[in-house]
């Protein structure tokens, strides 16, 4: 019999204490009350000109854990893939601290049939997904994830780049409450920092091109702020403070509670803003001079509340593009399966209190494979927007309605509306700042309470969208004939080879006066590395990439070009870069 519920749990029942100190919850109307006559009216504006983040490559991510007997079940990549996921999590919660990747085994827990990290890779690279994995810093040693970096990116290949040590450390007893297996003699931030520094060494003695993560408590989050026994001051400054200019991002989970769905469904704006800001804080504090190109990763994530119905739904998608509008690289849902807990009735729907995106038919749970309602709320974000597109600020007048945008490569701009209010549609009316749109009617995406798809339609206008109540809608908006604001072009070609590559890249000013001084920018939806360039300085951070121009090619006259190219190397994905920006403003692409 498959058994998918860990021994251990991945999260400790103090998760629900996350924001505390959280906002009130937004006054929405309860379910069950009269529908408004007509629509709510409100405005809603959209500055293409500016860019709040790029999508990176690992933005989207999924966890899996080795005691998930349907892991690597035949469905699984379609449906990963499908869901846009870019990034699949290993070995899975707090198991990496007692899994041993050599033999597939866990020091007492379970670990199901075909689990092991070969089968798992085949399921990441089948979704073409990268891997995010975590090391065993509970019952491992430096030298067992070293050998398991080796084995990954040097014996196989696979191109592994994403590494934590350790799951939820802070967990280990430090601080009262122990769930996290720890054999270490200290439990101390200090000797978790001091450890991580080893495993760092380790570990890019045996692949360089890594990158390394630091687990963090969650800012406003239990522990944070206390000092251990074992510290002269809380986790965060303690393991910042010796492992700060050593690491490439820092790691936190967010499971933020609330006292309902309504106050749930405030959380992402409440609460994401100042955690990044205090995160980013703590890396300037103490990175030094690398603190620009340590990255925040979210490898934790779930409503907690109405787990695989319509509010999760709504959470998912907003939870996951806030994080990434304010710096995030990467963020993964808990989990792809987890099992059925009890049942419960939420809006006519049966909720399974199962923290999965598909059923594992536990219970009374439909057939496996089943999608629940978050995963189609992930979906969602497919119809948005794609790595290496640009996320730009949206903002709207009723507190119910929560608007993002994105510009793509192409020059559309699409828009995502999260209506979360039970009982009220909302007109919106739309503005644009640096981008004209088509005149066309939009196609328009809509996942509704209680569907099993999302639907597809041609509605409303580029200045004017109803949002259902309690919906998630996508418009997508084509430029009209003056080109959507885009002044720009640019075509990349590239000559390929196994593990390496040539590109061009070649600029267009599609403007009527001339761009005195320039900067490209782009990112990788792979593992492309750039080595070296000409006719331009290229500097690269992570995916993202910067290229400036040389002494001799800053001006682009009105209607010229200019052309330069790099060398590079790659793993498993060489991928074109689909979105670009000169100066700021994002280009069409030939």
């Amino acid at each position: 019999m498959r058994r998918l519920r860990a021994a251990c749990p991945s999260r400790p029942f103090l998760r629900g204490l996350a924001g505390a100190a959280g906002l009130a919850a937004a006054v929405l109307v309860p379910v069950g009350t009269t529908p408004a006559s007509a629509a709510t009216s409100v405005d809603v504006s959209v500055d293409t000109s500016r860019s709040l983040a790029s999508i990176p490559s690992a933005a989207v991510g999924m966890n899996v854990a080795v005691y998930d007997g349907y892991m690597n079940d035949s469905p699984v990549p379609g449906l990963l893939k499908d869901a846009g996921i870019g990034a699949v999590r290993y070995p899975g919660g707090s198991y990496a601290d007692i899994y041993h990747w050599k033999t597939n085994t866990t020091d007492g827990g379970y670990v199901a049939p075909n689990t092991d990290f070969d089968s798992y890779m085949g399921t990441v690279r089948a979704a073409g997904a990268q891997p995010v994995i975590i090391a065993n810093y509970g019952s491992g040693t430096p030298q067992e994830a070293a050998d398991w970096v080796r084995y990954a990116n040097v014996t196989k290949g696979y191109g592994a780049e994403y590494w934590e040590i350790g799951n939820e450390v802070y967990g280990n007893g430090e601080y009262g409450s122990s769930w996290e297996n720890d054999t270490h003699s200290s439990k101390s931030a200090t000797t978790y920092a001091q450890n991580l520094l080893q495993y760092a060494t380790a570990m890019k003695a045996a692949d360089p091109t890594i990158k390394i993560g630091a687990v963090l408590t969650t800012p406003g989050s239990w522990p944070d702020g206390i000092t251990g026994p074992g510290d002269g001051a809380d986790w965060n400054h303690t393991v910042m403070s010796i492992a700060g200019s050593k690491i490439d991002f820092v790691v936190v989970h967010w499971y933020p509670g609330g006292d309902s769905p309504a106050d749930l469904l405030t959380k992402p704006q409440a609460q994401i803003g100042t955690i990044t800001a205090t995160l980013r804080s703590l890396i300037n504090q103490y990175a030094g001079a690398n603190a620009p190109n340590v990255g925040i990763a979210v490898t934790e994530t779930n409503s907690t509340i109405d787990k695989d119905t319509h509010p999760a739904a709504l959470f998912a998608p907003d939870a996951y593009l806030t994080w990434l509008e304010n710096g995030a690289f990467n963020v993964d849902w808990w989990n792809l399966h987890n099992g059925s807990n009890g049942t419960s009735t939420v809006n006519g729907a049966t909720d399974y209190d199962d923290e999965g995106v598909l059923s594992n038919a536990s219970g009374s749970e439909p057939a496996a494979e089943t999608p629940f309602a978050p995963y189609y709320g992930i979906q969602m974000l497919t119809k948005l927007g794609a790595p290496g597109d640009t996320l730009v600020p949206a903002t709207g007048g009723q507190s119910p309605l929560t608007v993002h945008a994105v510009k793509r490569g192409n020059g559309d701009v699409d828009l995502l509306f999260v209506n979360k209010d039970p009982s009220n549609a909302y007109t919106a009316n739309l503005s644009y700042s640096g981008f004209t749109p088509s005149s066309a009617t939009p196609t328009v995406y809509t996942y509704t309470q209680n569907a099993t798809s999302i639907t597809s339609t041609t509605a409303g206008s580029a200045t004017s969208q109803t949002i259902p109540a309690y919906s998630l809608v996508v418009v997508q908006l084509h430029p009209g004939g003056g080109g959507g604001g885009s002044a720009c072009k640019v075509d990349y070609t590239k000559n390929e080879w196994p593990g390496g590559l040539t590109a061009g890249v070649t600029v267009t000013n599609t403007g009527t006066s001339p761009v005195n001084g320039w900067t490209l920018g782009f990112a990788f939806p792979g593992d492309t590395k750039v080595t070296s360039a000409w006719n331009a300085t290229v500097t690269q951070s992570g995916t993202a990439v910067t290229a400036k121009n040389a002494t001799y090619n800053g001006t682009i006259a009105a209607g010229a070009a200019v052309s330069f190219g790099f060398q590079g190397t790659w793993a498993s994905d060489d991928a074109a870069p689909t979105a670009f920006t000169l100066n700021g403003t994002t280009c069409t692409t030939g």
